[in-house]
């Protein structure tokens, strides 16, 4: 097999290895993350509907009010606190190919702290 050449290829190809065993439903939605150099996304994606129930971003957060990490952990709890308002308890979560440590663990942490379960 050849190596894959950039870093966003190699992340692509862990995000797609992933999905193949995930899959957001209507009673358990699947929570999304994407980083980007700047801020940080995250999602609850009904995929057998095919629709996002609840999004935040940390471009929504005041600038310079939070670092990239505790600014994950607040669109964590926005989205947490939006998708419960939708009605959503528990969540299948999907890393998006990222390793679980630094953002991608703070926004799952602020989104358990604001009572989403996963």
């Amino acid at each position: 097999m050849a190596k894959i050449k950039t870093n966003r290829a190699a992340r692509v190809v862990r995000h797609l290895r992933l999905r193949r065993h995930l899959s957001g439903t209507t009673a358990r939605p699947r929570l999304n993350v994407y980083r980007s150099a700047r801020f940080t996304y995250a999602q609850v994606i009904d995929d057998t509907e095919g629709h996002t129930i609840a999004a935040a971003s940390s471009r929504e957060l005041p600038k310079d009010a939070f670092g990239k990490t505790d600014a994950a952990k607040e669109v964590g709890r926005l989205v947490a606190g939006r998708a419960k308002a939708k009605g959503v308890q528990t969540v299948v979560f999907d890393r998006g190919g990222y390793q679980y440590h630094g953002r991608v663990k703070a926004l799952a942490d602020g989104a358990r702290e604001e009572g989403l379960e996963f």
